[in-house]
């Protein structure tokens, strides 16, 4: 009778542990259900600051393009100005050639 009752008790024993293996595995997967809901919802809310942010990204590369194109306009513009110097200054060089040219005070034989 003894042997009985120590089985009885092992195979009690051994129930009661799985039993409590089960209800603990049961609440590990509930907290990670809850955990993968709460992981859910804050990824859902950042979507909202995610789209903000490309819609702003956007924003600033349309600006970014105008920028550029009139920074090009401008380089353009400068660069004709330059032209325009480089027009002036030969039209002046031409003037001080005729002048001296016609001039019969200067010496052509000089170099």
């Amino acid at each position: 009778m003894d042997t009985i009752v120590w089985i009885v008790i092992v195979v009690v024993l051994v129930a009661l542990i799985a039993a409590a293996a089960l209800v603990m595995s049961r609440r590990r997967t509930e907290q990670q259900r809850q955990r993968a809901e709460h992981l859910r919802t804050e990824a859902e809310t950042r979507s909202g600051a995610v789209d903000t942010a490309r819609q702003e990204a956007a924003e600033a590369e349309a600006r970014a393009e105008i920028a550029r194109a009139e920074a090009e306009r401008a380089d353009q513009r400068a660069e004709e100005a330059r032209r325009g110097i480089d027009v002036e200054e030969a039209r002046r060089e031409d003037s001080l050639r005729e002048a001296d040219r016609v001039d019969p005070d200067v010496d052509r034989r000089a170099p």
